[in-house]
């Protein structure tokens, strides 16, 4: 599942979401990372708050169709390989883009990344979760273990 929908706009001019609902269809981050490339892009790089404004948009378009989105955080493609400074307080420098952009914009949510053994990135999209201190989980992002299904 997943329409692909272009702009021209930015570096990225054509993006495709994939939500399911089924928990069962879900994937870890290799897993996303390969289904990207076989369809011949890549994981999304976020590379400016304009481009996250455009993707939350594109998120809360999908929830009002009434395609049922509800839970259910995205990969994004950015990831801490090696595990060496993990825990120091370098950690937040270690993440890079997995198509390879530069870019260093970042949308943490409040008191993350929490590093340790969580190195590969979802953008929130909890809906129904109870806001924390950073607010509702939606959109912002949070480091996660690599195996998780999302």
């Amino acid at each position: 599942s997943g329409q692909k929908v272009c702009y021209g706009a930015f570096k990225h001019s054509c993006y495709k979401l994939a939500y399911f609902q089924d928990l069962s269809r879900r994937v870890g981050f290799q897993e996303a990372r390969q289904a990207c490339e076989i369809d011949g892009g890549a994981l999304l790089s976020l590379e400016s708050e304009a481009e996250q404004q455009l993707i939350e948009n594109m998120l809360q378009n999908l929830t009002k169709s009434g395609s049922g989105v509800s839970d259910g955080d995205f990969w994004i493609g950015l990831w801490r390989s090696g595990d060496g400074l993990a825990t120091s307080s370098a950690c937040p420098d270690l993440y890079q883009w997995a198509d390879g952009s530069t870019s260093p914009f970042r949308n943490w949510y409040t008191d993350e990344p929490s590093c340790g053994s969580e190195a590969c990135v979802v953008m929130y999209h909890q809906p129904t979760a109870n806001p924390g201190l950073g607010g509702p989980y939606l959109y912002q992002w949070n480091d996660d273990r690599c195996n998780m299904k999302h």
